[in-house]
């Protein structure tokens, strides 16, 4: 046998022998498992009619094991893996620095990321790159741009860049160097408020201080009261998500436990004194986004009546993964445990049907509008409409039975836990975190999704921007404030956008506009804040006029009243 193939074989094996603990599954031993497959493999590679990539069926193999599990159960290849390592553990990556677009065929800086060796080069919003390391990238396609600009750190990339304005072209070299990955988007106090503002979009390795940074920052700044926006975020680190929340609650609270079938594996994560934000009002919005670790912060949160939850029934991953490394630079992650909330809710969702499960089947959504008690009667009326549903309440559980048929025969059953918050208010388990005041989003109108199916406002901006440009950056220079209180969308400027809207295809509706008038407007000048000032400008302009937002900020008097503030 080759010494690959043995090579191949050693790491399989110690997949198979690392992820079974006991050596008997259903009354098979596990060296006789391993040996079937070592012999299979071994017969295809010496009999098969054609050559084959022995280590790709073993990767193969793997994979279809995991995927006998459960949906997070994954195997991670060594070049995914470094990509991994990159973004969650180093909090960084190596590039230039740059935001971009592909606009009519040619690649178009956005904006400039703070920190890194594009701004210090003297690179602009605005500037076309037309060649790179002296090949034309006119006509690139936008998932052929990052292979092109990232790179090793400390090597150099050569740069032709057309500026509007400029007579030439401008060579530039840049030194790739390290471009940071902060999980906190952006955050901010909102205009005329004491109402701070953070947006988290995951948990990796930088997330806790990134967040005392924050809280310190935006106290400083006179924030009396909170809102932290989980939506969108997939999770990430435990040890993070517990950290983050122990910002937020009391001492020697439980924030979350996790249960295994190997008890060296439980764990139980108490708060500690000295958050920084432990005495004020707290509100948290979450989406079917949400997931994993930004249960454990929301969950938490409510369970423990520290504030209030709003905004969509969050996605419901309540399975605690592991990283095995592997000898060749892969990994595998392995669920070993599940978490629980403080009342014992553990939020996993069913996922006997797992592409039922990633298309969000199992989870609850209600009613918009007030769910502070969690009232069984406003889910009863919530699936009222619902011919096919009936609820039912034992003393425990809530019963929802979904019928196939007309006929009551055939049905699903998904039956949820029903625990107590600390205050005794209901919340259920088994289908991710209900908010205890619901929000859907609003729907955007069919013109406001054609912008933004085309890209119009980053694009319209970049047009408008080559003729007035040099006017509006003289103006303004640095000064974001100013720019924030000083500007505003004009009607000549909605005439122009409607013209290039036109011009794009775009079939232009007033009574649509209208009803979206002022959501366009926000995004438009969000635009212009990212040309000028960077991606994070843009965000604070973009969120600033988020319904979901504002909502929350109305039902402080409510978040108050859970925490007993």
């Amino acid at each position: 046998m080759n010494k690959v193939l043995i090579g191949v074989l050693a790491v399989c094996s110690g997949i198979v022998i690392g992820v079974v603990f006991h050596p008997l599954i259903s009354g098979d031993n596990i060296y006789n498992q391993v040996k079937k497959f070592d012999r299979v493999l071994q017969g295809v590679n010496k009999n098969y009619v054609e050559d084959v990539d022995t280590h790709k069926l073993v990767e193969t193999a793997i994979k279809g094991m995991l995927d006998e599990l459960d949906p997070h159960s994954i195997y991670i290849s060594a070049e995914e893996m470094k990509k991994v390592n990159d973004e969650m553990r180093k909090g960084s990556f190596e590039g230039i620095g740059v935001e971009f677009d592909v606009i009519e065929d040619t690649l178009t800086v956005l904006s400039v990321i703070d920190g890194g060796p594009s701004k210090e080069a003297g690179i602009l919003a605005g500037d076309k790159i037309i060649r790179v390391n002296n090949n034309t990238v006119i006509g690139i396609k936008s998932d052929s741009v990052t292979a092109k600009l990232k790179g090793p750190g400390g090597s150099d990339v050569a740069l032709k860049i057309y500026r509007p304005g400029e007579k030439s072209v401008i060579d530039f070299t840049i030194t790739r160097g390290e471009i940071p990955l902060n999980s906190i988007d952006t955050y901010f106090i909102i205009k005329n408020t004491d109402v701070g503002f953070i947006r988290l979009s995951k948990f990796s390795a930088t997330t806790h201080q990134e967040m005392k940074n924050a809280l310190k920052e935006l106290k400083a700044l006179g924030m009396n009261r909170l809102v932290l926006d989980l939506r969108g975020n997939p999770g990430g680190y435990l040890n993070q998500a517990v950290m983050v929340a122990d910002e937020f609650i009391p001492d020697s609270d439980t924030i979350v436990y996790t249960k295994s079938r190997r008890v060296e594996f439980d764990e139980e994560k108490i708060a500690t004194s000295n958050g920084l934000f432990e005495k004020s009002p707290l509100i948290v919005m979450i989406d079917y986004g949400s997931a994993s670790a930004s249960e454990i912060v929301s969950g938490a949160v409510q369970d423990l009546d520290r504030g209030l939850v709003a905004g969509i029934t969050s996605f419901g991953k309540g399975l605690v993964q592991r990283e095995y490394s592997l000898n060749d630079g892969s990994a595998y992650r392995l669920t070993i445990s599940k978490y629980y909330t403080p009342s014992g809710r553990c939020i996993q969702r069913p996922y006997d049907d797992k592409e039922e499960y990633r298309g969000l089947a199992h989870r609850i959504d209600v009613d918009e509008g007030d769910n502070i008690e969690h009232s069984i009667e406003k889910l009863k009326k919530s699936f009222a409409d619902e011919k096919d549903t009936e609820l039912i309440e034992s003393e425990n559980y809530l019963i929802i039975k979904k019928y196939s048929d007309s006929t009551k025969k055939d049905f699903d059953v998904d039956s949820l836990p029903i625990h107590y918050t600390k205050s005794g208010r209901h919340v259920l388990g088994g289908g991710g975190i209900i908010p205890d005041y619901i929000i859907n989003y609003s729907k955007d109108t069919e013109l406001l999704l054609d912008l933004w199916d085309i890209k119009v406002f980053s694009r319209f901006i970049d047009s408008y921007m080559g003729v007035e440009g040099q006017k509006i950056i003289k103006k303004y220079e640095d000064d974001f404030s100013f720019f924030k209180s000083d500007f505003n969308v004009s009607a000549e400027l909605i005439s122009d956008l409607k013209k290039y809207s036109v011009a794009k295809g775009v079939r232009w509706d007033n009574e649509q506009y209208k009803e979206d008038e002022e959501r366009i407007k926000e995004l438009l000048k969000a635009g212009m804040a990212r040309y000028l000032f960077g991606r994070e400008r843009y965000l604070e302009i973009y969120f600033e006029s988020d319904k979901m937002l504002q909502k929350s900020i109305e039902l402080f008097p409510m978040a108050k009243k859970i925490a007993g503030l």
